[in-house]
């Protein structure tokens, strides 16, 4: 099964290069992922009848009791079918459906992939803490179906709108998922807890939380208005999401629990009041839309309220009847959409209002909606009919278990209401979209659409409809065919269902038949065919009435409002935290340090002694304090910046000094490395800044933030001393030695705690690295990053005096320009002599002559030239050494770092081009993308994921030479650090220079040279 979720996510990888290759036909080919899913059911169905459900685990987080684990039961084999038949059926639909020079095909054929797959997971998944991952999953994925088109406000408020809406449930569902998974003998394992479901308050708790999070995604009231809403998606995204996928999500979960939870009062109580409300309102509103996908939009929440009410009940008549339902719904709903995209792309319009002729002129589209309906409404003999039939037998002799006996009779009456809605606007859907109309609208059509755009009020002729593909028709036709034929053959459909029907605890079995003769279940069914006729053909005075009558419960309105004074309190408390004060946000931050530590601190009753405390191990160790305390105080008083910085420089490298008399020469060597990137980046900074800290005057505040200050020093050294006296437990890292050696293959305990021991941790901060440079550097740039700095020709030709520029007359002498100016500014005569004479200068560095004069310095570039390449070895020897002597890959990344800033600071932003000609984002990406990857290899030797894996060489000349995998992992760190520090250069440096120069000199940015931006 695990094999499923990898196509899916290789298709959905590959899938926008498809669509680059071959155009529209890559969905054919992403077809073939969720058909997989559908043909894997089939070949299970025999022996996951007879009960032998397939089953897969792979250890995940053992410590919390998180396994991937799959299972495919009764009612997972008919969710895969669902998911993974109309998810081929609508991506083959998407062939034809776009339009070849449709944008962002790419993008919408790998997520909607993708989203097919997390459905296969989440409806396989056997343990509730991967079930709701893969359920988030399907909120985010459907969050860019539907917001698909992100250029139209509306799709983007409609997207906005579901995942805050599902998100928010989702939340509340997680809850409950913890809640079971704690309070159960058998942790998170769904299957566990649904043989042995725990019972309790909590538990009682959590089965409500697990009920508000399946009617977020089901669309029940009150949050069913996002359906709607979400119809600004394509129309393939509402056949799929809204019909067999997303929405279907929120059904499973309510079928999924209700054998273990659906006993409890509260639960079937719930289940009631959503199941019912949802249908008539669902119906209601249906009935007064123009727009077709509107129709289908409410009549699907309509429909989702009778299906979850059947599934949640707790009787087994109920539920095989619900499931039917799951399976009819999902191919008429599906196919309804998929004819509604086709009337759409045929006649440029989805308003019934204007459409006249459709099936007349399309009869294979009308046939498939004709008969698509007639499942929806429950006329016989569809899939549809066989459903509502059982759903009303079940009703009628096996009533709500655990309610008042008065609940029935509601019950079965709104179900007989909401059934009747359903064929009204089940017949209005077929005449608006196929019917002939002579006749003007019932009710004239806005002059003015919403955005005050003159809206076309005349009906669309016939002859001007346009000819659809075969791959149009064809999904939607077979779909609606597949409900007529399983109509005709219930006795198949309750062979597979009815085991988890059974599973329910109440009632007795039930069945589905296409005739259980005359009895009240028939008579129910005339009335709702005929009174749905009845206000089929009352239509135009019900039209009336409901645009006569105000809507008074509009959730969605009320939704808006909700987050429009959400934004409203947010902004008020966002204006009182956030101040643009530094010193407020450190002090907030330091003062709740104070208040919930450091009153535990103050005011506990076990503290240890104080009798164990060295005030130091050597007197090198006050020589280092000696330079720190003055250093800090004097950097704290200083008023100008640059002199801050030196004095916090000389307090890091103290704290270095530090380390290395502790034994520690990684962190010393780490510590001397960061510090000295931080003061040049400090310094790249303050070029920037002023040169003096803001004149305050000597005020209360200023004492206030002193005494702040020294209470926080005071608590952080009291608790350096009381918290190693604390320890109640052995050390963590008593073993990190042994394990270093053994398993890691490395002397250097620091290194393997990195690569190894810890390395997940590495990951997560590399991955921080990352974002971080992303950060700042879209902050700088004015322009897009590439080509941020220039690099010089091999042999670049000489088209001025002394001009080294890659470039044509003009750049160089632009060149020249910034030069002469710099010389002016420094109070040199800028003659032509003088000017050729600073030319003179032996290129030690290839780019130093782009520099001005007086900015130039040979003993600097004579240096740089010299120790460029050494740092370069040094780092490499730091990097294949660090897994058994000091260093490593972050310190071998933080020398190049240091061997780049070196050349930069003595030739310039050009020299620092030609130094390192590679974009940061190479870098930075292959590094990360290497550490991840060398966590497969532990995989593919059996072990476990970032595990070392250790090979013993024997070679010629160096005879046995130890390999191991984490080399890689620490390469990859190597290449994040260097990537970091180039993109901070190329960024706080190089283009801020580029920046001043142009504000120096008026010009415009550089030319094109070569076809690329200069």
């Amino acid at each position: 099964m695990l094999v499923l979720l990898v196509a899916h996510a290789l298709m959905a990888i590959l899938a926008p290069a498809l669509v680059s290759w071959i155009g529209r036909k890559a969905f054919l080919v992403a077809a073939a992922a969720p058909a997989s899913a559908a043909i894997y059911a089939l070949t299970w169905s025999e022996r996951v009848l007879a009960g032998d459900y397939p089953t897969q685990t792979i250890s995940w987080i053992p410590a919390l009791g998180i396994n991937l684990s799959f299972r495919m039961d009764t009612l997972s084999w008919l969710m895969l079918l669902i998911v993974g038949g109309v998810g081929a059926g609508v991506l083959i639909y998407c062939s034809a459906y776009f339009s070849p020079a449709a944008s962002g095909l790419g993008r919408f054929s790998g997520v909607l992939t993708a989203f097919a797959g997390v459905m296969v997971g989440l409806v396989l998944a056997d343990d509730m803490m991967l079930m709701f991952m893969f359920w988030e999953l399907t909120t985010v994925f459907s969050y860019l179906l539907i917001g698909h088109y992100f250029d139209r406000k509306t799709s983007r408020r409609a997207a906005m709108q579901a995942i805050i809406v599902t998100t928010a449930g989702g939340l509340a569902m997680l809850v409950g998922i913890v809640i079971l998974g704690v309070t159960a003998e058998t942790g998170f394992s769904l299957s566990g807890l649904l043989a042995n479901p725990p019972s309790g308050t909590a538990v009682t708790a959590a089965a409500v939380c697990l009920l508000i999070g399946a009617g977020s995604k089901a669309a029940l009231i009150p949050t069913h208005f996002w359906l709607p809403g979400a119809m600004a998606a394509p129309t393939p995204v509402s056949a799929y999401l809204h019909a067999a996928a997303m929405v279907k999500a929120g059904v499973y979960l309510v079928a999924r629990f209700a054998p273990a939870y659906s006993h409890l009062t509260v639960w079937v109580t719930l289940i009631v009041v959503m199941g019912c409300g949802t249908l008539l309102l669902g119906g209601y509103r249906a009935l007064r839309q123009h727009d077709l996908k509107l129709i289908l939009a409410y009549g699907t929440v309509s429909q989702l309220g009778l299906i979850v009410l059947m599934v949640g009940l707790g009787s087994q008549s109920a539920a095989l009847a619900g499931l039917a339902m799951i399976g009819s719904h999902a191919m008429f709903k599906a196919a309804l959409f998929l004819t509604t995209g086709v009337v759409d792309a045929a006649t440029g319009t989805r308003d019934m209002r204007r459409l006249t002729g459709v099936g007349r002129s399309m009869p294979l589209v009308a046939a498939t909606g004709i008969l698509a309906t007639l499942s929806m409404i429950g006329f016989p003999p569809f899939a549809g009919y066989v459903a509502k039939e059982a759903a009303l037998e079940s009703l009628l002799h096996d009533g709500i278990p655990g309610l008042a006996a008065w609940v029935s009779p509601v019950v079965l009456a709104s179900v007989a209401v909401g059934s009747i809605l359903t064929v009204a606007y089940g017949a209005r859907f077929c005449w608006g979209a196929f019917a002939d109309k002579k006749n003007p609208p019932v009710i004239p059509i806005p002059k003015l659409h919403a955005d005050g755009t003159p809206a076309d009020t005349e009906l669309v002729d016939p002859a001007e409809f346009k000819r659809q593909s075969a791959r149009l028709t064809i999904p939607g036709l077979v779909l609606a065919s597949l409900g007529l034929i399983a109509g005709l053959f219930p006795a198949f459909g309750e062979k597979y269902l009815a085991p988890h029907a059974l599973t329910y605890g109440a009632g007795e079995p039930g069945h589905l038949t296409l005739w259980a003769g005359v009895g009240p279940s028939f008579w129910i069914t005339v009335i709702v065919l005929g009174g749905g006729a009845l206000l089929f053909w009352l239509r135009k005075p019900l039209e009336l009435f409901q645009g006569a009558v105000p809507f008074l419960f509009d959730m969605e309105l009320g939704y808006r409002r909700f987050m429009r004074r959400l934004d409203d309190v947010a902004a008020d408390i966002t204006a009182v935290t956030q101040r643009g004060s530094l010193p407020y946000y450190l002090s907030a931050i330091l003062l709740t340090l104070l208040i919930g530590p450091g009153a535990l601190l103050v005011f506990g009753n076990s503290l240890p002694g104080w009798s164990g405390v060295r005030l130091w191990d050597s007197p090198a160790q006050l020589l280092a304090v000696a330079v720190i305390i003055p250093a800090v105080i004097l950097a704290a008083r200083s008023r100008r910046r640059l002199k801050a910085v030196v004095l916090t420089g000389f307090a890091g490298y103290s704290v270095a000094a530090i380390f290395l008399l502790h034994g520690a020469p990684d962190l010393a060597l780490t510590q001397v490395l960061v510090e000295t990137i931080t003061l040049v980046i400090m310094v790249l900074v303050m070029r920037r800044l002023p040169a003096y800290f803001s004149d305050r005057p000597l005020n209360a505040s200023r004492w206030g933030r002193l005494a702040l200050a020294l209470a926080v020093g005071i608590f952080a050294t009291a608790l350096a001393v009381i918290v190693p006296q604390a320890r109640m437990h052995q050390r963590a890292s008593i073993d990190f030695p042994e394990e270093a050696y053994n398993f890691g293959g490395g002397k250097n305990i620091v290194n393997v705690a990195l690569v190894d021991i810890r390395a997940w941790d590495t990951m997560g901060e590399i991955s921080v690295l990352l974002v971080a440079a992303t950060g700042v550097a879209s902050l700088i740039f004015l322009s897009r990053r590439s080509g941020e700095s220039l690099r010089l020709d091999k042999n670049p030709p000489q088209t001025g005096v002394g001009s080294v520029w890659s470039a044509d007359s003009t750049v160089s002498q632009g060149a020249d320009a910034l030069r002469k100016k710099s010389m002016v500014e420094a109070g040199l005569n800028a003659s032509a002599a003088q000017f050729k004479s600073t030319q003179r200068f032996r290129k030690w560095l290839r780019a130093g002559s782009t520099l001005a004069p007086q900015r130039r310095s040979v003993i600097f570039e004579v240096v740089a030239r010299l120790l460029f390449h050494s740092m370069i070895v040094f780092a490499l020897f730091l990097l294949f050494s660090g897994h058994n002597a000091p260093g490593g890959g972050f310190a071998a990344g933080l020398v190049v770092g240091i061997a780049l800033i070196v050349r930069y600071l003595a030739g310039g932003r050009f020299e620092l081009g030609e130094a390192l000609p590679v974009q940061p984002g190479v870098l930075l990406g292959l590094g990360l993308f290497l550490s991840a990857g060398v966590g497969l290899i532990g995989i593919l030797a059996g072990g476990e994921v970032l595990q070392s894996v250790i090979w013993h060489i024997d070679l010629p000349i160096f005879g046995d030479v130890k390999l191991i995998s984490t080399l890689f992992f620490d390469i990859g760190v190597f290449l994040v650090v260097i990537g970091l520090v180039l993109d901070i250069l190329r960024s706080l440096g190089a283009e801020i220079d580029k920046q001043s120069d142009l504000a120096a000199t008026g010009t415009p940015e550089f030319p094109r040279v070569n076809g690329e931006d200069r």
